[in-house]
């Protein structure tokens, strides 16, 4: 009687992931087999045809290389400033609300806003970096163009963990919260400082929190396409693109049109699996005893 109570209360759930999930996965990586505009023509089908011609496409491998850059690099400074706060935040300091909120406020802003204040920030004559370093004597430094093709990469991951790092750190703040203050007032007591405490109360304890945010990270970071594509102007600049902005791109096109659907969807199914791997992967890496109080 049981069984087949939590088969019905079940049942639901697991036909509408059925239907929005996996069905429509499912008929994503057939449509990857043919060549098609998806505009009413028979598709034409091309076996992995489609998979080879993109192991072969450069601009893809450019598109996976700045997704890597994101996903490290993005990553490493995003967690290193989310742990910092986490430290300064959790010390005791006054205004603890006030931070956070300041923290968090990037994320609540349109990405199509935040790519145009850094769009002034970067400008070569006017915008505020080149201002600061001239006012501080840095002439060399001021006369460099952030938005140039060499340097545009750099440009746009230092804006987007700027946007990021508010994020992850109130999700490791939340865990950090629920640890009991009496675990830390006996560090004190014992005279451990912030990063002692961080590093042998707070880490162990809300493992499974930054695992999970570990995880997050991975998915946005593979997915990446709105900040990246605003933040390059008008038009996608090809230093910028990401795997999910080529796959735009080459499905609709953008000031001409493309319509390669069938190859636009290819690198669709190659988004999804790199993410099962990078999941799988980290999932294992950060998998250990669970510390419980």
């Amino acid at each position: 009687m049981r069984r087949r109570m939590v088969i019905i209360f079940l049942a639901p759930a697991v036909l509408l992931y059925l239907f929005f999930v996996l069905a429509p996965a499912a008929a994503s990586f057939y449509l990857s087999l043919f060549q098609t505009s998806g505009f009413g023509e028979t598709p034409r089908w091309v076996g992995f045809g489609n998979y080879i011609k993109l192991f072969s496409d450069p601009v893809f491998w450019l598109s996976i290389t700045n997704m890597a850059l994101i996903l490290t690099v993005g990553g490493v400074a995003i967690f290193g400033l989310a742990f910092l706060f986490t430290i300064l935040i959790n010390s005791g300091i006054w205004g603890k609300k006030l931070f956070r909120a300041l923290i968090f406020m990037p994320n609540v802003i349109a990405v199509v806003a935040l790519s145009t204040f850094w769009s002034f920030i970067y400008m070569p004559r006017y915008g505020m970096l080149s201002n600061i370093f001239k006012y501080i004597g840095f002439d060399q430094a001021a006369a460099i163009s952030w938005t140039a093709p060499e340097n545009i990469i750099w440009s746009m991951l230092i804006g987007l963990v700027w946007i990021s790092t508010g994020f992850f750190t109130i999700l490791i703040l939340a865990g950090a919260d629920k640890i009991p203050t009496d675990m830390y007032e006996a560090a004190r007591i014992e005279g451990a400082g912030p990063v002692q405490m961080f590093r042998m109360i707070t880490v162990p304890m809300i493992w499974d929190v930054i695992a999970i945010t570990m995880v997050l990270w991975v998915i946005e970071a593979i997915k990446m396409m709105e900040f990246p594509f605003a933040f390059g102007g008008p038009t996608p600049v090809q230093s910028l693109l990401t795997p999910s902005i080529y796959l735009f791109i080459m499905g609709f096109g953008f000031r001409q049109p493309v319509y390669e659907l069938g190859y636009a969807t290819a690198i669709g199914v190659c988004m999804f699996l790199f993410t099962v791997v990078a999941v799988l992967i980290l999932t294992w890496a950060t998998r250990r005893d669970r510390v419980e109080f």
